[in-house]
Formats: C-alpha cells, sequence, structure tokens
C-alpha cells in the first residue's frame, strides 16, 4: 500500500516537471521604444530635410526685427481732427454755455384781480397786442357805469347853466333899457349884471366839473380795460402760469397762494448764446470774432455765429469772464436754455459753409 503512494507522488512529480520552461528556452520580449541606431537614423533624417528646405532661423529672427524698426521708423500718422469742412488747427479756443433769450418776460397784470379766462396754451406762437387773458372785471365795470353817469350829469347840469345864462343876459338887456329911460333904477341893473356874473361863474364851475369827471371816466376805462392782459411782444408761451379762479396781482401777495404772472413769453428771434470763458484765455476772443456753435441735443448741426459782446466785468469766484454770441440763423430746433458747445475761430474766412 504504501509502496503504491509512493509511486504516484514520484509519478506526479515527474509529470510537473515536464511542463516547466526552461529559462534558456524562453525568447526575448520586444522593447517599446526604439533603438539607439534607429534614433540616430530619424535624427538625421530630419537634418537633412530641414537643411534640403532651406529653413533659416536667423533670417527669420533678422526679418521680424527689421519688420518691428520699419513700424517704428515710420508711424502712421492721422489726419486732422476735422468737422464737416472746419479743421481743429483754426479753432483757437473751445467752450461750453447754454442758449438765452434777449428778450423774454413774465407777463402779468398791471392791477390784483381774480382770472376768469386764459386764451393761450404753452407752445402757442402770439403776435404783439393778442388778448393772452381776462380779468374778472364785474366790479370795475359798475364803476366805470358809474363814472359815465356823473360825467353826463355834469354835462346836462352845463346845458341848464347855459339855458339860465341866456335868461340872465336878457334881463340885463331889459333893465339896461328901462335905465335908460328912467324907468328902473341903479339898483335893479346892478342886480341884473351880478346875476348873469354869477350864471358865469356857475357855468365855469361846471365846465372844471366836467372835467373831472372825465378823467374819472378815463381812469375807469384805463382799469377796465387793464383786466385784460395782453402780449408785449411777439413770441412763445414757453410757460402757462395762472388758471382761471386764480388771485393774481403785480406783486407777491398773500403767500404762495396768489400768481405774480399768467405766463412766460419768449422772443425766439432774439436767442443769443451765453458762455464763461476763463480769464486766462480771455484775450482769444474778441468783438466779432467768428464763432462754430453745436448744439448738444444736435452734435453733428454746425451753427454760424459770431461774437458780440465781452462782458467788461469778471467773476471772481469762477474767474471767469461771460462772453455773448449771436446765432446768425434761426431754427425752431434751437430752444432756450439748451446746452451748446462753442468754438472760436482764429479767422473768419477759415470757417467753410
Amino acid at each position: 500500500m504504501k509502496a503504491d503512494k509512493q509511486e504516484s507522488v514520484s509519478a506526479k512529480s515527474d509529470l510537473l516537471r515536464g511542463l516547466r520552461i526552461d529559462s534558456a528556452d524562453r525568447e526575448p520580449k520586444p522593447s517599446r521604444f526604439p533603438s539607439v541606431p534607429m534614433l540616430l537614423l530619424l535624427t538625421a533624417a530630419f537634418v537633412g530635410v530641414w537643411l534640403y528646405s532651406g529653413y533659416d532661423g536667423d533670417h527669420v529672427i533678422v526679418e521680424a526685427v527689421e519688420n518691428e524698426s520699419v513700424q517704428h521708423s515710420n508711424p502712421i500718422v492721422e489726419p486732422p481732427t476735422r468737422v464737416e469742412g472746419l479743421s481743429r488747427s483754426s479753432i483757437v479756443l473751445d467752450a461750453t454755455g447754454y442758449v438765452t433769450a434777449s428778450r423774454q418776460a413774465t407777463v402779468s397784470s398791471k392791477i390784483t384781480g381774480k382770472v376768469a379766462e386764459v386764451l393761450i396754451e404753452e407752445g402757442d406762437e402770439v403776435i404783439q397786442g393778442q388778448l393772452l387773458a381776462r380779468l374778472d372785471n364785474s366790479l370795475l365795470l359798475a364803476q366805470y357805469r358809474l363814472s359815465q353817469s356823473q360825467f353826463d350829469a355834469a354835462k346836462a347840469g352845463l346845458l341848464e347853466m347855459e339855458v339860465q345864462q341866456r335868461e340872465a343876459q336878457l334881463k340885463l338887456d331889459r333893465t339896461q333899457q328901462l335905465t335908460d329911460r328912467s324907468l328902473a333904477s341903479q339898483a335893479d341893473l346892478d342886480q341884473a349884471l351880478l346875476a348873469l356874473e354869477g350864471v358865469h361863474a356857475r357855468i365855469i364851475r361846471l365846465n372844471r366839473e366836467i372835467t373831472v369827471a372825465d378823467s374819472r371816466l378815463q381812469l375807469q376805462a384805463q382799469q377796465l380795460a387793464e383786466t385784460e392782459i395782453r402780449a408785449p411782444f411777439g413770441g412763445v408761451v414757453i410757460n402757462k402760469a395762472a388758471q382761471p379762479g386764480e388771485i393774481v396781482s403785480p406783486m407777491s401777495a398773500g403767500g404762495s397762494f396768489t400768481r405774480t404772472g399768467i405766463c412766460t413769453l419768449v422772443d425766439m428771434q432774439s436767442l443769443e448764446i451765453e458762455v464763461d470763458v476763463s480769464e486766462s484765455n480771455i484775450n482769444r476772443v474778441f468783438a466779432d470774432q467768428r464763432v462754430m456753435v453745436k448744439l448738444n441735443s444736435y452734435p453733428e448741426w454746425e451753427i454760424d455765429a459770431e461774437v458780440i459782446t465781452i462782458i467788461p466785468t469778471a467773476d471772481r469766484n469762477k474767474a471767469t469772464v461771460r462772453v455773448r454770441i449771436r446765432l446768425l440763423q434761426s431754427d425752431p430746433r434751437i430752444l432756450p436754455d439748451m446746452g451748446v458747445r462753442v468754438s472760436f475761430l482764429e479767422d473768419r474766412s477759415e470757417h467753410k459753409e
């Protein structure tokens, strides 16, 4: 039994030895990297192609440096800025300012009263003398009618006194005839003469009363006319300040509940520009100097203008001098208080239309 087990173990050992691979018969594994001769061959091929293509690194570097030097030696010069035909070289000074109106008024009434009717709206164009508003004139109308009655009564009294004057004159003539024939005394003649002179005196007084009544009537008519507020000049209404039912007065009375004006009127033909120029640059500005104006609202639109005058005083707080500029063209796009940019030109002939 034992002998059988030993034979079995020995047979298995022989079998295992038969399956073992000898290291001498093992083939070498190929390497993942090329061998040294292969690397040398690839390097030689690359160098040959490089030389054959004529690539010259130094030449490329030199060419790049030369191009860069050319760019620095010949910089791109931009042409001078021109604003629609105007060269910046002809501008001696730039400034900013605002459009103003030399004829602008807040239209008010000459008397205090309640507004009965307003006949204008903002933006309306009016002519000189046009009716803008009416005040309540009921009381003034009654006073005018009273003055008219007093004037008529004075004239009627004058007619009565003229009749009495003719009567006194006839009585004096008759008394004179009777006195001449000694049919009347001198006292009767003197009495008739004094009666006539008294009538003359009353006529003179009535004439004075008629004059006073006429003056009073004209005054009432003037006050009645002042209830109609009219435009002092032609222009455009830019502000409507009062409404029917409000109280207006030529002066502020009663606080903020009393209006001092009906509307604000601007003569658009009197628009001009005011700018503040620094004291250090005011020597570049002179009367009748040509000016190019641009509205901030229309930056591409040139407006021809010229200097009216230099206000002969300076602002010590801002160290500036005010300059007035006249617009040489009118346009509905130009509005009061618009911001503008102005360029003072060196020569009038350099500005091209």
